[in-house]
């Protein structure tokens, strides 16, 4: 028989205590570098540390808006089946409007992709929400492009999109303007949606 640990709880404590060990989290305030530990272990990547960009007050936001019930809007599936409903603290809403029958219709009329079309169907919920892209740069694009037409602000932009087009440019421009929205985000083309719901994750409970 292998050896090998199989212990779900001692996994995670070797997992966590590697991390710590490993990355550099001096370089993060604590409350960031604690999210960095759940972002670290969703990727594998200790390196990331360098790359993350944030606003000071991004922390406190986003688990305040999650402790006070506001909605997780998800612009793929993937990263909404990745936050854990149990570690909410207020039984959340987790939305994804991906795959509504309205995008295709919305995403021709705006000539964008349906990524950035279902986050239309946001506007309703965009106050003071958690919003999560961990996919498509495009969603992030354009979120952008309507907080600058004046709908309602969320509590915290976690903006993980991957790619090897329009990712780093459309972190770039969350880090430089975030539209006085508190934001997380990995810069560079790494990202994705199991480190988008890590984040979710990390916020909803400062639980290991």
């Amino acid at each position: 028989m292998s050896n090998y640990i199989r212990d779900a709880n001692e996994i995670y404590r070797n997992s966590f205590a590697i991390i710590r060990s490993e990355a550099n989290l001096d370089l993060l305030p604590p409350d960031v570098g604690q999210v960095a530990v759940r972002l670290i272990h969703a990727c594998g990547m200790t390196d990331i540390v360098t790359d993350l960009g944030y606003s000071a007050d991004a922390v406190e936001s986003g688990r305040k808006a999650l402790a006070a019930g506001a909605p997780i809007l998800c612009d793929c599936r993937m990263v909404a089946e990745g936050v854990t409903r149990k570690r909410l603290p207020a039984n959340n809403n987790v939305i994804c409007t991906l795959n509504d029958p309205e995008v295709p219709q919305i995403a021709k009329r705006l000539r964008n992709t349906r990524s950035a079309a279902a986050l239309e169907l946001w506007r309703f919920h965009l106050d003071g929400a958690v919003v999560a892209i961990g996919n498509a740069p495009t969603a992030l694009f354009r979120l952008l492009e309507m907080l600058d037409t004046g709908v309602p602000r969320p509590a915290i932009i976690l903006g993980f999109p991957v790619g090897f087009v329009g990712a780093a440019e459309s972190k770039a421009a969350l880090a430089a303007d975030s539209r006085n929205v508190p934001f997380l985000t990995l810069h560079g083309r790494r990202g994705g949606s199991a480190i988008a719901a890590a984040a979710i994750n990390a916020l909803a409970t400062e639980e290991e």
